[in-house]
């Protein structure tokens, strides 16, 4: 069965939603030790900014996967 695009993309979506929090723990957690201090509200922008390519990227991709196996259908 074929993925719909609008399935294809709620399903990127749930998944950086995830990734977005991840992120966002790991941006605190891992920045100061490399000597980068950001308050929170700008740890979050980074995150958003990150969050909104990776959708793109996700979903992309999906599709790309998705054309080469319903090429590859008989």
């Amino acid at each position: 069965m074929k993925q719909s695009r609008l399935m294809s993309l709620a399903e990127s979506v749930a998944n950086v939603i995830v990734g977005y929090g991840l992120a966002a723990i790991t941006q605190i957690l891992i920045f100061p030790i490399f000597g980068l201090h950001t308050t929170l509200a700008q740890n979050l922008k980074i995150c958003a900014a990150f969050t909104v390519m990776s959708i793109a990227r996700s979903f992309a991709l999906r599709r790309v996967f998705e054309a080469i196996r319903m090429r590859g259908a008989p």
